[in-house]
């Protein structure tokens, strides 16, 4: 099965489908860091770095199934969906590269990836009457990542498009979960005194919480509503496109490394990133889990 990949971004969707079996045959995203990521642990696949508004899908291989998962800042709930925010909009408008570029090869397989916010989108029913009238029938799947495979509670939409007489809903059962303590490194990296001068008071707050729930060892989200601490022996939460997760231990404390977040995210051991920590966490915060890709894809091709 051959595979491409719109807004591939670190190449999540791309490493899940090769996990998969399936071969990744073209790559694109408009940010240069990401395609150049993407083209050292995808070799074999031509990359383009452009807007894929501007796209001519003619230069695009024949394919079999195309990964797509459009900008999500303008859906999701974190980043707020204030009306009549140009960026939003220009954000959100992104989902129609997947129309245009399906109207032209019409593969008989389309993936989209999303937050689940994405089906609130006051322009979905006509993004989704464009699909349709493709030829496409369209089944949603709200999954959350730790349930296939991912030690990280992600929850995100994926709409599997299908050139069939009825929508192709998954036969997917939830697995156990695999813990934080799999990845998290006890021994390892740049811990730091809790107690040091200058520390936040909500991040001592945090830790004194966590530690009264969780004793010496556990997670902590280093913003956002969340006081309160987290088990290593339940998946981390969301990993983000900055620094989230701190790890403690008796009286340190640390920020998860990028080889962490990787893991956290279901990347092979294997998969390169950059040297710099912010960009890898950018990159990794922003992709999609191979995991659960891999068993979407599975799935599907049981399905057919």
């Amino acid at each position: 099965m051959r595979a491409i990949g719109l807004f591939a971004g670190a190449g999540g969707f791309s490493t899940g489908a090769k996990l998969a079996g399936c071969e990744v045959v073209w790559a694109a995203n408009h940010w240069p860091d990401a395609v150049e990521w993407h083209a050292r642990n995808h070799p074999g696949a031509q990359h383009v770095c452009q807007d894929l508004h501007q796209a001519n899908w003619e230069q695009v291989p024949s394919h079999d199934i195309m990964l797509a998962s459009p900008c999500c800042q303008g859906h999701s709930k974190a980043r707020g969906k204030a009306a009549n925010n140009p960026q939003h909009d220009a954000s959100r408008s992104t989902a129609w590269a997947v129309v245009s570029a399906a109207e032209y090869h019409r593969p008989p397989v389309v993936v989209v990836e999303n937050v689940p916010e994405f089906l609130d989108w006051s322009l979905y029913p006509a993004w989704r009457l464009a699909m349709q009238a493709l030829g496409y029938q369209i089944a949603p799947h709200v999954i959350d990542s730790a349930d296939y495979g991912a030690p990280q509670n992600r929850v995100r939409m994926f709409l599997v498009l299908t050139q069939s007489n009825a929508p192709l809903m998954l036969n997917m059962l939830p697995e156990k979960h695999i813990p934080a303590r799999s990845f998290i490194d006890l021994d390892g990296g740049n811990w730091q005194p809790i107690n040091k001068p200058g520390r936040a008071a909500a991040t001592l707050e945090r830790v004194a919480n966590g530690r009264r729930e969780h004793g010496d060892v556990f997670l902590f989200s280093y913003y956002g509503n969340t006081k309160t601490g987290r088990s290593i022996d339940r998946p981390v939460g969301t990993i983000t496109t900055r620094d989230r997760w701190a790890i403690v231990k008796g009286d340190k404390m640390r920020m998860l490394n990028r080889f962490e977040c990787r893991a956290a995210m279901s990347f092979p051991d294997d998969y390169l990133l950059p040297d710099n920590h912010r960009l890898a966490v950018h990159m990794l915060g922003n992709a999609v889990t191979p995991e659960p890709v891999r068993r979407i894809i599975n799935a599907i091709k049981e399905a057919a």
